[in-house]
């Protein structure tokens, strides 16, 4: 199957592709800057094609014959992001119904009860294009995704890492539902095979916990001793802000992910289990922890481990305590 992969080289894109030429899929890659392309073990195994989702004419040019497109670009920063991100979808549904593409797959965030933040909610209007358009769309909805590079994953360790104590909002009671990157990739890949379906799956691992739950187990796998106590004015403005610091990861990606903290992100139906992946099984979560946080492992590489980090990841990704000796 030819497959075209939006967000190639970003976290999830970048290691997926493997995974897909690993299959047999003809896989095209889409990037603004195609040189970027270079820093992957799977680079010259692609065809390679311009794309910036923002321009509906290099939408159109890049998206075609193809059987399938992976849609797997996020906007993380601030401003007017809605409104482009929204846009972006609108672009990429319409080149797929002209082309003739077969199916599409996107990558969203679970969709909580409540008020939904910016970022929560342009993410449930996008999967709300795609389904709607012309072209089937499966939509995986995922929360915490546990992978070395992962920003959520790369904030939790720099936290516990960095903090002997870790201070926790008395609103930040929700409970998460996480899952392995090697879980979301595999879901990802099956969802271009089998019956052409139109709908969102939640899709999580096999535990439900609170944040404090989830700290507490990543410091025990991680071998730290990092006592909870609560803290009673903590604003998630100031969370956000503190956490940006502490961490060196970008503030507007930050925020994001503050925010979504007083929600529950927990899946409310199971049934990509059966229709994607019969018989699979999720990684456990200290297992998950565990490779997540074995440092450089090829993750972009066919036989690297993909819970681990890559070389083309961000310099904020990896552990804090491996510089400190």
């Amino acid at each position: 199957m030819r497959v075209l992969v939006t967000g190639a080289t970003g976290y999830i894109g970048s290691r997926l592709v493997p995974v897909l030429v690993s299959a047999g899929h003809e896989v095209i890659a889409t990037a603004r800057d195609l040189d970027a392309l270079n820093r992957f073990a799977w680079g010259g195994d692609v065809e390679r094609r311009y794309l910036d989702v923002e321009d509906t004419v290099s939408v159109h040019l890049a998206i075609r014959d193809v059987d399938a497109v992976f849609y797997l670009v996020h906007s993380m920063g601030s401003g007017e992001f809605v409104k482009r991100d929204r846009e972006a979808a609108e672009y990429v549904a319409d080149a797929c119904a002209y082309a003739g593409v077969e199916r599409i797959v996107y990558l969203s965030g679970l969709v909580p009860d409540g008020r939904l933040s910016d970022h929560l909610r342009s993410r449930q209007e996008v999967e709300t294009i795609l389904l709607a358009g012309d072209v089937a769309t499966i939509v995986l909805r995922a929360s915490m995704v546990i992978g070395g590079g992962s920003m959520s994953f790369e904030v939790m360790r720099r936290m516990t890492e960095r903090l002997p104590i870790l201070t926790l909002p008395i609103w930040m009671t929700s409970r998460i539902q996480p899952i392995a990157v090697e879980d979301v990739v595999r879901l990802l890949a099956a969802s271009v095979t089998g019956p052409v379906r139109n709908r969102a799956y939640d899709v999580g691992g096999d535990e439900v916990l609170t944040y404090a739950e989830l700290l507490e187990r990543f410091a025990n796998v991680a071998g730290l001793v990092r006592p909870q106590v609560p803290a009673l004015f903590a604003p998630s403005v100031l969370v956000g802000e503190a956490v940006a610091r502490l961490t060196g990861i970008p503030r507007s990606t930050v925020n994001a992910l503050v925010k979504s903290l007083s929600h529950d992100m927990v899946c409310r139906e199971d049934d990509a289990r059966m229709d994607l992946d019969p018989g699979g099984t999720y990684l456990p979560l200290d297992e998950a922890f565990s490779r997540s946080m074995a440092g450089l492992t090829d993750a972009t590489s066919p036989h690297g481990d993909v819970q681990g980090e890559a070389a083309s990841d961000p310099p904020w990704v990896g552990s804090t305590r491996r510089s400190a000796g």
